[in-house]
């Protein structure tokens, strides 16, 4: 995953997250230390997802003998881009006709339930997510997939890859309609996390998500996790800590 934004080096990186998992110690008689992650892009890399997808494709083209079946068929996780058709035009792709049939074809299975199975967990995600919880922090799982369509799948996925999920301590927070836009909602629902106690530390993946929870939580450490964002996103705010993956040492 190419980057454009200037990460923190290995040792400021482990020194940030044993910081916050210093912060993850309950106190008695205080709220309760709150560690916040985004999922896709986040805790997980979601391209495997869309690579499953198109060699599905490619499997169906090759039945219709379609010269673009072979192309799919060898479709690789980190060669894809964030936006489908960027992804498609980075395979050779650039046919309206398949161009259209492909994008229908993920959007149809890219937001639900049964092809999160897929996906892979970021380098050190889960050892980090598990040391917060350890230490005491209660996690919530903030995502943009919506409840419908992908909640089942999400709760399945974070527990099939080890993160500490269905116990006390965690909380899976997913949009309540596919149509409400990420940031929007995330903007509407951050300040409720107070509910749940004393937010130590946010993880996402979207710089305008990430400038959302530095005004919503400005005591805590926000970080931008730099692996694929949307286009045309933000200038990140200064406070925000950059890295690339959870490993810790």
């Amino acid at each position: 995953m190419a980057t454009a934004f200037n990460r923190l080096p290995a040792s400021e990186q482990h020194a940030l997250y044993s910081r916050i998992v210093a912060r993850c110690k309950a106190v008695t008689g205080e709220p309760a230390p709150v560690v916040v992650f985004d999922l896709d892009g986040t805790l997980m890399d979601n391209r495997p997802r869309t690579a499953a997808i198109l060699q599905e494709l490619a499997g169906e083209l090759a039945r219709e003998s379609h010269t673009a079946a072979e192309t799919l068929a060898a479709t690789r996780a980190d060669e894809l881009a964030y936006l489908l058709v960027d992804s498609l035009q980075r395979l050779g792709l650039e046919h309206p006709e398949i161009i259209t049939r492909a994008e229908l074809y993920w959007r149809e299975r890219f937001f639900s339930d049964h092809y999160l199975k897929h996906d892979v967990a970021i380098a050190g995600a889960v050892d980090f997510a598990r040391a917060c919880y350890d230490a005491g922090a209660v996690l919530v799982y903030f995502t943009g997939r919506d409840l419908p369509l992908m909640g089942l799948g999400s709760f399945q996925s974070l527990r099939d890859l080890g993160f500490p999920i269905g116990v006390v301590g965690t909380e899976l927070v997913c949009k309540p309609d596919a149509k409400i836009p990420d940031e929007a909602f995330k903007r509407e629902e951050g300040p409720r996390l107070r509910r749940v106690g004393h937010v130590v530390a946010a993880f996402d993946n979207e710089p305008g998500n990430c400038n959302a929870f530095v005004e919503i939580c400005p005591e805590a450490d926000v970080v931008f996790v730099d692996t694929q964002h949307l286009p045309g996103a933000p200038p990140l705010d200064k406070r925000v800590h950059i890295v690339g993956d959870f490993r810790m040492k």
